[in-house]
């Protein structure tokens, strides 16, 4: 999230999400909902990152800068 507003507007399809409940140590989170849901996690050690929501969705305003910061690599 380089580059992006603290409070993002995403799309989301389904109402699916990671629960905290069971979450391994080896994982963070790294955003969530106004409700307090999982919006996005992302690995300790290896270079993984995984959302809840459709940054490629027109309901996602933020959604190009967002993947352009996973695809292009880092230096």
């Amino acid at each position: 999230f380089i580059g992006m507003e603290n409070n993002l507007q995403v799309g989301r399809y389904h109402s699916w999400v990671i629960s905290n409940d069971h979450l391994p140590e080896s994982l963070e989170i790294t955003s969530k909902d106004n409700n307090g849901m999982i919006m996005s996690i992302r690995h300790k050690t290896y270079d993984v990152q995984g959302v809840q929501f459709h940054p490629e969705s027109v309901l996602t305003p933020s959604g190009k800068k967002m993947l352009e910061n996973w695809l292009i690599p880092k230096k």
